[in-house]
Parts: C-alpha cells; sequence; structure tokens
C-alpha cells in the first residue's frame, strides 16, 4: 500500500536492512510495535515497507520535519528496538534521510481496472 503523503515538501527516512536469522517472531512483533508506535509521533506522515524471501527489506517512513525525524530516532521505545536491531536482528542496514522536494502519485483509473467493462 502507497503512504499518502502531503503535498511536498517533507522528508523521507530510508531503512534498507537485511535480516539475520535470530528470533523472527520477536522481530516481527516489534516491528509491527515500531509501526503503531511511529504513526503515533508528531510529524509522521506514512510508512512503506517491503522484505523479500531472502530477508532484505526496505522500510521508508515519511515525515513533516527533520526535527520530527530526530524526535523518532530519540524515543525511548524506538531506541530500544534499535539496539535489539544492532544485537540479533539484522546482519547490516543502511539508514539515508532524504528531503522529498517533488513527488507524484498515480492511480489507475477504476474503469481502467482487470475486470471492469
Amino acid at each position: 500500500m502507497l503512504a499518502r503523503t502531503p503535498a511536498p515538501p517533507y522528508w523521507a527516512v530510508i531503512f534498507s536492512n537485511q535480516r539475520s536469522a535470530a528470533d523472527a517472531a520477536g522481530y516481527g512483533v516489534t516491528a509491527e510495535q515500531m509501526v503503531t508506535l511511529a504513526a503515533a509521533q508528531p510529524g509522521f506522515l506514512g510508512a512503506e515497507s517491503a522484505r523479500g524471501a531472502d530477508g532484505f527489506g526496505i522500510t521508508v517512513s515519511y515525515w513533516q520535519s527533520e526535527a520530527d525525524i530526530a524526535a523518532w530516532r530519540a524515543h525511548a521505545e524506538h531506541r530500544v528496538a534499535i539496539a535489539a536491531g544492532f544485537d540479533r536482528w539484522y546482519a547490516c542496514f543502511a539508514t539515508r534521510v532524504a528531503y522529498v522536494g517533488r513527488d507524484h502519485l498515480w492511480d489507475k483509473p477504476a474503469s481502467d481496472a482487470p475486470g471492469q467493462g
């Protein structure tokens, strides 16, 4: 599902990662909790996430400002999850922060969808 962001400008945090084989159940529970918690933070605009069968994943979260991103990074529960990521959940990861100055969103019109007249 695509995040429905407002008109730019806004910010994106791109978190690319390779999962380790450790504690898949704990990871899944914590990942869901972090999405719910992030969504409740000031400035959160949405997120998109995908994970391949090989454990490689990308999550992009969208934020109103760099200050909102910094506050999320410093959030106590998020810090605990970050520490667990270093300790057991990731073989490697990269976090990139980007300014979004332009975007374009396109949806196929319902009349063009498969199975529609």
